[in-house]
């Protein structure tokens, strides 16, 4: 499976790119609720780095075919 984002940047809520994850509140709301993809805290911003998003997006592949 190909990589989606650059596992040596540094993504931030705003991005374009993040969008597919859904909107600022819902990342938000997963932060609160301590699920998703991991942070880090750069200041008062949030960031994501790329590989863990990958990671994130693998982790909930969902393969029809090996769905029992």
């Amino acid at each position: 499976m190909a990589d989606i984002f650059d596992a040596d940047r540094i993504y931030f809520s705003s991005d374009p790119e993040m969008r597919v994850f859904g909107s600022e509140e819902k990342l938000a709301q997963w932060r609160f609720r301590m699920c998703g993809p991991p942070w880090v805290k750069i200041g008062r911003r949030v960031g994501y780095f790329g590989s863990d998003l990958n990671t994130h997006l693998i982790a909930n592949r969902t393969d029809p075919n090996e769905v029992a």
